[in-house]
């Protein structure tokens, strides 16, 4: 009796002990609910206005697929690879935790887990990954009550799109995206089996950071799926023989438009925060044009360089000094090849080996690969500046100019036919300056295309919309709108003759000049916007009124402080390229101003719509001022400072604009259905240099994108809205042509607003040596500094 009062007595204290361990391993186990309502960080995704991917926002990279989705042959691969019992255990494999103890007690330290697929699901979801003997405990309880509350399916697909693989992927769809460029439904058993050997060590197995130990563990794969039956000896052997295809799944729209990209971004980190921005997997839908967008990216990288090769060659990027820095050179020339093949367009640096004098062609090694450089493609470099402070440099030979050892930027001219043929090349230099590029739809305000800088990946600051640059003449069409709609007509004629503007008490003298220095008497206003006169602008400005001008600029869109004084004229206040866009698509809008559009629609991962956005816009103008306006501008490209916009071969409206000291350079335009503007420059406002101007700098670069971006769109007029009337006209005069007029030209009033009187002899025989001086009232405050003279 005695011997079994001991042993209840033991048992209970046993029982109680148990009961005691279990809670106190328990104590603190998060709930299952998780589980059954998965919802693990997932992708925020952001579109074009066609559905193409063109950015992608997340802490972990994870797309998350139904497990029906899941080849068979890829749960085999893992449950091969990582728990050949999974099927008929409980959540915990004792042989395998007696199998890891033994490894353990022989290391004297913990180098083996031994954990089934099910452990590995609740630690990931529920533990630390620290490796202490009652982590494992709390885990082996947990795996316990995850078999009692799911199924195996249920318990495969939460380790299936939770696990991580390495270079950024979680989830087997990413992976598979990431390794192969396909999705998962797709892998071969081959592949299956090497994105099932990576979740052990998935640095260690990566197959772009180890090729060969990663090939070694996809065999160990296959051989595990053939010992479990899964396959046959045979198709193991020649899974495992199969060359390795890996082809980074990267959308050729993705990024596309990092400026713009970067925009939704923080619209969406300030609305909705940052855990729905990076971990929600919000689906964005936005405005951005791929194609329009591949426009501008490629007219700013070529405007730029172009404007570079202007201003001289600097001189090698740097120089190898010895053996040991050429190699290392070599070998990091060699991997960039590997995961960015040449291609035209593409840029790398090279290494010089050698220059021929009797060809004049310059050979160069990127890595193991080596290219030539002929004459036409280099002789720019000629001009030798090494400073780029000062216009003009020296013409060198050049020859002199490369050494062995030096490197330099090269692009591809043409994509190689074999990966062992010679590159052909041709010299390039990164840029100093930059340039923005904004493009916009008139009639919904919708972004279609936006560049910020010369490479977004050095500097994020969004010259399009975050810059203040003073715009010069582009300007102008804000003064003249004002103009149109209140006194002046495109036949209105003032003269073009000196101003001094003298301030008395600091005997200080503003003498704006135009561009070319010269005075050309009576202009019209066509004329004067058309050859962008600077002392008509500021004496139709003077007839508006400071103040009711401002009040157009603000109406337009112009937002950014203003000067109260006739320097605004020549655009000397500063303001944003979205501004600017926006004042000029509301004049290609006929009047209406549109608000600027980026984001449609924005959806969470349930599909829930959190916000639609529809065009919105005011009329703040009439049709018939804002196609005057437009009539005025077209003469700007006909026959004006934009004549090389002529190139473009459709109907098109524009304004360059040049600040004095020429720090910026811009060019505004229009066609139907699309408004665009360019600037250039320098961020710490350095002179461009001689000659570069909105129509040598800023045009080119709208040209270039107008050209790619309208391939698409059919040709058309701008259209005539009611209430004008067209008169042939004396362009000397402004009068009505006469019988003696000679090039009369047809002009566009707003009804009842022509001239009546009939242009005579007399009448054009006005001198254009007849000057007025005009030094009276409304002095400016002060002299405005750099703006005597703009284009």
């Amino acid at each position: 009796m005695r011997i079994i009062k001991i042993l209840l007595a033991a048992l209970l204290i046993m029982i109680a002990a148990g009961t005691a361990t279990y809670f106190y391993f328990t104590r603190g186990l998060p709930s299952l609910e998780t589980l059954h309502d998965y919802h693990p960080n997932l992708v925020t995704k952001v579109y074009s206005h066609d559905g193409r991917i063109i950015g992608e926002f997340f802490i972990e990279r994870r797309v998350v697929v139904p497990y029906e989705r899941v080849p068979k042959h890829l749960v085999q691969a893992f449950i091969a690879a990582e728990d050949s019992k999974f099927f008929e255990h409980e959540g915990i494999s004792y042989t395998s935790i007696i199998r890891a103890m033994l490894k353990n007690m022989t290391a004297g330290r913990v180098v083996q887990g031994g954990s089934t697929i099910t452990q590995q699901v609740a630690k990931s979801f529920f533990l630390t990954p620290e490796r202490k003997i009652s982590r494992k405990i709390r885990e082996a309880i947990m795996a316990y009550r995850i078999e009692k509350n799911l199924n195996k399916e249920e318990i495969l697909h939460l380790y299936l799109n939770q696990i991580y693989f390495g270079n950024g992927a979680y989830g087997v769809q990413s992976a598979s995206e990431t390794y192969y460029g396909k999705d998962v439904s797709t892998l071969t058993v081959a592949e299956a089996a090497l994105l099932a050997g990576l979740p052990k060590a998935p640095s260690k197995y990566s197959p772009h950071e180890n090729l060969e130990l990663s090939r070694q563990r996809q065999s160990y794969v296959l051989e595990r799926m053939a010992e479990e039956g899964f396959i046959t000896a045979d198709q193991a052997k020649r899974e495992a023989s199969k060359p390795l295809k890996l082809m980074p799944k990267r959308s050729e729209s993705l990024w596309v438009g990092p400026y713009f990209t970067e925009e939704v971004r923080k619209y969406l980190e300030l609305k909705y925060g940052e855990e729905q921005l990076y971990k929600g997997g919000l689906e964005v839908y936005t405005t951005l044009d791929v194609e329009m967008q591949k426009a501008a990216n490629r007219a700013v990288d070529e405007g730029l360089r172009e404007y570079d090769k202007r201003r001289g060659f600097r001189g090698p990027v740097k120089v190898l000094k010895d053996e040991a820095e050429a190699s290392q050179f070599m070998k990091d020339a060699d991997k960039k090849l590997l995961n960015d093949p040449p291609a035209a367009g593409k840029t790398y640096l090279a290494a010089v080996a050698g220059f021929n004098k009797k060809n004049n062609t310059l050979t160069v090694d990127i890595g193991s690969r080596r290219g030539t450089i002929i004459k036409a493609d280099m002789e720019w470099a000629r001009l030798y500046n090494p400073t780029t402070e000062s216009d003009g440099g020296k013409y060198t030979e050049l020859s002199k100019l490369f050494n062995p050892g030096d490197v330099v930027q090269v692009m591809v001219k043409e994509t190689p036919t074999s990966p062992n043929a010679f590159l052909s090349l041709k010299l390039e230099q990164e840029p100093l300056a930059q340039a923005s590029l904004l493009a916009m739809e008139p009639e919904t305000g919708a972004i279609k295309a936006m560049v910020g800088g010369f490479d977004f990946s050095r500097s994020q600051f969004n010259r399009a919309v975050q810059s203040l640059r003073q715009p010069g003449s582009s300007f102008k069409p804000i003064i003249y709108t004002a103009a149109i709609d209140t006194k002046f007509t495109p036949a209105s004629v003032l003269m073009d003759s000196p101003l001094v503007f003298q301030e008395a008490q600091q005997e200080l003298a503003w003498r704006p000049r135009n561009y070319d220095e010269q005075f050309f008497g009576p202009t019209t206003i066509r004329e004067a916007v058309a050859r962008s006169r600077n002392i008509i602008t500021i004496k139709v400005l003077k007839e508006v009124g400071i103040d009711e001008a401002i009040q157009y600029a603000r109406l337009l869109g112009i937002n950014s402080p203003l000067a109260r004084d006739l320097s605004i004229a020549l655009g000397s206040s500063a303001v944003t390229l979205k501004e600017m866009t926006v004042a000029y698509s509301t004049l290609a809008n006929l009047g209406t101003k549109p608000e600027p559009l980026y984001i449609t629609r924005i959806q969470d991962r349930a599909g829930t719509v959190l916000e639609e956005n529809a065009p919105f816009s005011t009329q703040v103008l009439s049709p018939q001022t804002s196609y005057i306006m437009t009539s005025l501008l077209q003469s700007v490209i006909e026959s004006g400072t934009g004549m090389r916009a002529r190139a473009l071969g459709r109907p098109a409206a524009g304004k360059t604009g040049t600040t004095n000291n020429l720090n910026d350079a811009w060019f505004m335009g229009y066609v139907p259905g699309l408004a665009a503007g360019s600037w250039v420059g320098y961020d710490d406002e350095k002179p461009l240099g001689h000659g570069e101007t909105g129509s040598e700098a800023a045009l080119p670069i709208w040209l270039k994108f107008m050209k790619g971006a309208t391939i698409a769109m059919p040709a058309r007029s701008f259209p005539i809205p009611e209430g004008l009337e067209f008169a042939k006209i004396d362009p000397e005069t402004g009068l009505l042509a006469g019988p003696s007029t000679q090039d009369a030209v047809f002009e566009v009033f707003r009804t009842g607003t022509a001239p009546t009187q009939i242009s005579s002899q007399k009448a054009r025989s006005l001198s254009s040596d007849f000057f007025m001086v005009d030094t009276d009232d409304k002095p400016v405050r002060k002299k405005p500094q750099g703006l005597d003279f703009v284009d």
